[in-house]
């Protein structure tokens, strides 16, 4: 059961009871979804005796989504709702609602329905078993195989590649999260799906956990193979900042000094068989070819410099410790 201790969230807010678990939902155009989905909720955590907080943040939903919830946040104590003033996206969406959560541990799923409610209790004990992430991993998906299974499957075999993170199921919102672990990751673009990543980053423990899948009950699915393709842009992102984010001089510093190297090379190479054979070198690729590598080179060694700043900037203006501690152990002073 929640805790009777005062708590400040965020704006200053305060809360007399810190729940167990905040449950955030991402809600666009989901508006005959949503009275199933918040009777789920509330009746699996109520039966399991957790405290807990609905926050829905609607993503600038056209079909009522966020009338409904804004009525039903005046009748019901467990339901806060977030109301987007446009349609950012569903990273936005989830970045708000962690934003908004007083929870001890975050769960997100998805509001059409798919996702189980009833595998809330189940996520939420693996999380006290001292992980800090636990995702959801659908074995048995009730979706489409072209259009959604078979992108998926691509997407997550990209991901695990990449990253060394081995979830099945990076595309699933049930997920349960540590509050802290979250107050340390800042959410842009659409990386909501390599939510298990960027938490490997931070030094998460991660698992995942077999959960339930149903068929989409009321509308259509806004996923489709061409995400795919964002997948891979994102996936970048992803790598740069596992690898290099105190560093990025390692990077742009290497292949800035590779390029140069090469053009250096090229250049005495040109240079000696002017001097030595009297040869003419002024119509030759190469010679086009060793003062692009220069230029290149000193560009890049350039743009490791201003990454390096940028990186401290970011670091310190923030506060952020290039560190995470995940305790803190010393004998006790009589």
């Amino acid at each position: 059961m929640g805790s009777g201790l005062v708590y400040e969230g965020v704006n200053g807010a305060i809360s007399a009871i810190v729940p167990d678990v905040s449950v955030v939902v991402p809600i666009h155009n989901e508006v005959e979804s949503l009275p199933f989905l918040l009777e789920a909720i509330a009746s699996t955590l109520s039966s399991s005796q957790i405290s807990y907080e609905i926050i829905c943040v609607d993503d600038g939903s056209t079909d009522g989504s966020g009338k409904f919830l804004k009525e039903e946040a005046q009748t019901r104590s467990d339901l806060k709702a977030v109301i987007l003033r446009r349609n950012y996206g569903q990273t936005a969406a989830m970045a708000a609602g962690f934003h908004y959560a007083l929870g001890k541990a975050i769960v997100s799923l998805d509001a059409d329905l798919q996702n189980d409610p009833a595998d809330i209790p189940m996520l939420l004990a693996k999380l006290d078993e001292g992980y800090d992430l636990v995702s959801g991993w659908r074995q048995k998906r009730q979706d489409g195989a072209v259009n959604r299974l078979l992108p998926s499957k691509i997407a997550n075999w990209l991901i695990r590649s990449t990253t060394s993170v081995n979830i099945h199921d990076y595309g699933c919102s049930l997920k349960a999260y540590r509050a802290e672990l979250l107050a340390d990751m800042n959410l842009y673009g659409e990386l909501h799906r390599f939510l298990p990543a960027l938490a490997y980053i931070e030094g998460a423990r991660i698992t995942e956990m077999p959960v339930r899948h149903h068929a989409r009950r009321f509308g259509s699915s806004k996923y489709g193979i061409w995400r795919t393709f964002r997948v891979l842009m994102d996936l970048l992102t992803i790598l740069f900042m596992k690898k290099f984010l105190t560093r990025p001089m390692h990077v742009f510093g290497l292949l800035g000094l590779i390029s140069m190297v090469s053009g250096t090379v090229i250049g005495i190479y040109l240079t000696f068989i002017k001097l030595a054979f009297g040869e003419m070198i002024g119509n030759r690729p190469l010679l086009i070819l060793a003062v692009l590598l220069l230029v290149t080179g000193v560009q890049l060694f350039c743009f490791g410099l201003l990454a390096e700043l940028l990186m401290r900037t970011y670091h310190e203006s923030q506060g952020r410790p290039i560190y995470r501690v995940r305790e803190v152990v010393a004998k006790k002073v009589n």
